[in-house]
């Protein structure tokens, strides 16, 4: 086959040969995720062969094969998304920066003062992946003053609300890059401020990633007990909003460290089924929005901790395809660090040190780093290379670099 074939078509296929299924056995698993009868078998196979040659498959399709393999469908046939950014602002809303600003300054605020400081707020938020997190984290601490402060103005009692839901997307935000530069206590207190915006302006959505975030920390710190009841508390708040996808993934995380495939699994598709009834979200550089390829990074970590290396490569593969674009640049930086970690373990456990290190050291050379999550995926490629090549020079070194990452942030070990 071609390497000119659709992404999509290159990935049905590798899913497929990672469960060492031929396109009959294929055919065979899609049946089971079908909710009426499938034509015959003969037929299904030729259908198969077809869309593993770059035919598109049909609506009615695609949902299916997206549940033979545990995704969504359009984190197998993505649709086009947008980025935002300043200058969307200034088309939709008319100002600048500045104007903001100076307008923030008055004893009263209008409505597309407001409707400047929610895209404003989108902005930032989509900056999350690739902005310096020194940049991003004293851009965020500006914004969330300048919000909070509207709280002295004169607003009515819809702006009053606004105004806090804003405060309190601004404050998970610094929170989550707090947290990713080390400053444990900051990041833990903001988060409990996010939680009192949210409890205050009764908003939902805001008050399921403040839990989201709390699975996040005990998850990288090795509580994995508090993660699972943080994200079952954050789901009872959370609704229909796309952050109970991530609550479920989280839960899997915890279960698959605890070493129980079956509830990994009961939370991975749970979260699957979630998103998948759920509309394709417009902004996917937005931190806090659930991605199908998002879910596609949930299940690799999943796969990697329940020994599927086979799958967890195939996912790893597809993540750093997703996470970077055509010209090099990554999108996605810290979750292709955690997808370099995936298949450094799957190297070393089948025997091949020199990729394993090769991947695990370029994992811990990126600029735009989660510390916690990277340190907390790293010590677990540490731990097969010291089980394995303890004794090896090269094994050694990584060890050494990987401790002198762990020592400066000491607080993010496992006890």
């Amino acid at each position: 086959m071609s390497d000119g074939r659709p992404a999509w078509a290159r990935r049905i296929a590798a899913e497929r040969m990672a469960r060492d299924w031929s396109q009959l056995d294929a055919v065979k698993a899609m049946r089971a995720h079908a909710s009426t009868e499938l034509p015959a078998d003969d037929s299904m196979v030729r259908q198969w062969k077809r869309w593993e040659s770059g035919a598109m498959p049909g609506e009615f399709y695609r949902p299916i094969i997206a549940a033979t393999f545990g995704t969504v469908t359009h984190a197998l046939f993505p649709a086009p998304s947008r980025r935002n950014g300043d200058a969307e602002i200034l088309v939709a809303s008319g100002m600048e920066t500045l104007e903001i600003v100076s307008r923030l300054n008055r004893s009263d605020v209008d409505n597309a003062t407001l409707d400047a400081l929610r895209m404003t707020t989108d902005r930032l938020c989509s900056e999350y992946p690739h902005l310096p997190s020194e940049q991003l984290l004293l851009e965020g601490r500006q914004w969330l003053k300048r919000v909070v402060d509207l709280t002295s103005k004169n607003l009515t009692l819809a702006q009053h609300r606004e105004v806090l839901a804003l405060s309190g997307w601004l404050a998970l935000l610094v929170g989550c890059v707090e947290y990713d530069s080390g400053d444990r206590h900051a990041a833990e207190s903001t988060r409990r401020a996010a939680l009192s915006l949210a409890t205050e302006s009764d908003h939902a959505e805001v008050a399921g990633w403040a839990h989201e975030m709390r699975a996040w920390f005990a998850l990288t710190t090795g509580d994995y007990r508090g993660v699972i009841a943080a994200a079952q508390a954050g789901a009872e708040r959370a609704g229909n909003h796309s952050v109970a996808v991530q609550l479920a993934a989280q839960e899997a995380k915890a279960w698959a460290r605890l070493g129980d495939r079956r509830q990994t699994e009961v939370a991975l598709d749970r979260g699957r089924r979630l998103l998948e009834g759920m509309p394709h979200p417009d902004n996917l550089d937005h931190h806090f929005v659930v991605d199908p390829a998002k879910f596609d990074f949930y299940a690799m970590d999943c796969y990697r901790l329940v020994g599927e290396d086979k799958l967890a490569r195939t996912l790893a593969d597809e993540v750093l395809r997703t996470g970077t674009d055509f010209d090099g640049t990554e999108r996605s930086p810290m979750r292709n660090a955690e997808a370099r970690v995936t298949l450094g373990v799957t190297a070393a456990r089948e025997g091949d040190l020199e990729q394993a290190l090769i991947h695990g050291e370029r994992a811990l050379q990126g600029e735009r780093q989660s510390v916690p999550s990277l340190i907390m995926t790293s010590r677990e490629l540490a731990a097969v290379v010291k089980k394995r090549y303890a004794t090896e020079p090269a094994a050694q070194e990584y060890l050494s670099h990987l401790r002198d990452l762990g020592q400066a942030k000491p607080g993010f070990l496992p006890s």
